[in-house]
């Protein structure tokens, strides 16, 4: 039993920051990665940022220099810093889970939050 909530989601205007988390109802060391990412309306879920257990982050380029993901082992919780928003940044935000086994053959499994509406208003 996996549970991801995120929250930290709300209306801010452009150039404003927010910072989202993700609790994790396990400890978050037992994943191989975390990620954050965002669908908005019309459009693919798509990757924001991700975080492995070795601690080395990956962004997408839209984000890279203004977002930053980071975790708290200790909290059981996962981070995404966003400073100078931008109204196409708008979209539902989701926590990502991946724990990864090999077994026979490499098997990803995923655990997913409920979102967290992120809306930037110019």
């Amino acid at each position: 039993q996996v549970q991801l909530v995120e929250s930290g989601g709300g209306l801010v205007q452009s150039g404003g920051s927010l910072r989202l988390s993700c609790a994790a109802s396990v400890n978050t060391e037992r994943f191989n990665s975390m990620a954050w990412y965002r669908q908005a309306p019309g459009k693919q879920r798509e990757l924001v940022a991700a975080i492995r257990s070795g601690g080395i982050t990956n962004y997408d380029d839209s984000v890279r220099g203004r977002f930053i993901i980071s975790r708290d082992n200790a909290k059981n919780t996962v981070y995404l810093q966003m400073n100078s928003l931008k109204p196409e940044d708008t979209a539902v935000y989701y926590c990502n889970a991946r724990y990864t086994t090999r077994v026979f053959t490499a098997r990803d499994y995923d655990y997913w939050g409920q979102g967290t509406q992120v809306t930037v208003s110019s």
